[in-house]
């Protein structure tokens, strides 16, 4: 492992990076001039940049020749209105990084750069990624798409976590993260006076029918050892206090952490459809939009994730599996590897307007990366 260590100048230029980027938010797939800061910064340092067919994001590289590793960090923000106590509060009126991903993109900017310093001495290639679009899903899958996966033997990635101590980094074999599901449920039925309820056929007791049994999926139709989360969290019909509507409609979410589960409580949610639509001679249509699957991280690139994080001054820490959604886990179905979680010291969770991001982790969050993707391109030479 080689010693690492970061100049003052580099700190100062990170952290200013850091509250530019977090003053200038830009949501999902219009991340142009975040993709266009980062682009100025990986030149001013003559790293490479590929030319990719993608909009937004870019992807950097480092190296030569075999092994190679992917370190993927992301840039899109929240559509949310700042509410942060802090000094570079949001410039851009009701968009936020409210998840942190100017954390994530700096710190990976700075490992970059640290890696930059050392290339002579790499013992491989690093694939750098400033992933676009990871709140709406869709920007692993398309950097998949784009190849930045080939000839590629580990990959590993980061997020921020408020729920942990600053100094502490997160990891676990395994589920680490939820499959994501959403649906939205459209009912069209018969309105009628409300005083004359047996002239119509009423949406409401259908969605009522529908929110009650949907209850039992979890609770009598998965096994005490299969965690599984649904929840509705949108129910709307009707305009007036005397009229029973036509429709009815509700939207929620499945999490879940193995891909059997998922498949299985989809196929449920399928039959009580049919069966209420069946029972009370409605039109039910459901919209399912699956999201990613879990993040699955290998057994040994777990463990290596943590006795780096022990050897680079952080607290290694075994964590549980958490329900929030990761499109990482689409690099995971092609690669083996790892993914972290930051300690960032709370109190607000993520996507709340009063988030921040303890600015304390930055540099040494860039130093342990630098030192991670080294000693793993040395432990694959070494295999």
């Amino acid at each position: 492992m080689t010693n690492l260590n970061m100049p003052e100048m580099l700190k100062t230029q990170l952290t200013d990076f850091f509250y530019e980027l977090h003053r200038t938010p830009e949501l999902s797939n219009q991340e142009f001039h975040t993709t266009q800061k980062i682009k100025d910064v990986l030149t001013q340092y003559d790293i490479r940049i590929l030319d990719l067919p993608i909009k937004t994001g870019l992807v950097a590289e480092i190296g030569h020749g075999e092994p190679t590793i992917v370190l993927r960090s992301d840039i899109d923000a929240l559509p949310i209105t700042e509410q942060a106590d802090v000094a570079y509060v949001s410039e851009h009126q009701g968009v936020m990084h409210a998840c942190g991903h100017d954390f994530h993109a700096t710190a990976v900017l700075g490992t970059a750069i640290l890696l930059k310093q050392q290339e002579s001495t790499l013992q491989g290639k690093v694939r750098i990624l400033f992933q676009a679009a990871e709140e709406v899903g869709t920007g692993a899958a398309e950097l998949v798409q784009a190849g930045v996966l080939e000839q590629a033997q580990a990959v590993f990635g980061i997020h921020n976590d408020p729920t942990l101590e600053v100094g502490v980094v997160g990891c676990k074999a395994g589920a680490l993260t939820a499959g994501v599901d959403r649906f939205a449920i459209h009912i069209q039925a018969k309105g009628t006076h409300a005083a004359r309820p047996q002239d119509g056929n009423d949406p409401l007791l259908i969605l009522a029918n529908i929110i009650n049994i949907f209850q039992t999926i979890v609770s009598r139709r998965l096994s005490s050892d299969e965690n599984a989360v649904l929840s509705i969290t949108q129910v709307h019909s009707g305009s007036t206090w005397n009229i029973i509507p036509d429709t009815a409609f509700l939207e929620g979410t499945v999490r879940s952490f193995d891909a059997e589960t998922r498949q299985r409580i989809e196929q449920q949610i399928r039959q009580i459809l049919e069966g209420l639509a069946t029972t009370f001679n409605a039109k039910i249509d459901l919209d399912w939009q699956p999201g990613p699957p879990s993040v699955m991280n290998d057994e040994k690139w777990a463990q290596f994730a943590l006795d780096t994080a022990q050897k680079s001054g952080f607290e290694p820490r075994v964590v549980k599996a958490s329900p929030i959604g990761e499109d990482f886990s689409y690099y995971q179905e092609q690669v083996n590897g790892a993914f972290m979680m930051i300690g960032s010291g709370g109190p607000f969770p993520l996507h709340h307007p009063k988030f921040k991001v303890d600015e304390r982790i930055l540099i040494p969050t860039s130093l342990y990366l630098a030192t991670l993707v080294q000693d793993a391109l040395i432990e694959i030479q070494d295999s």
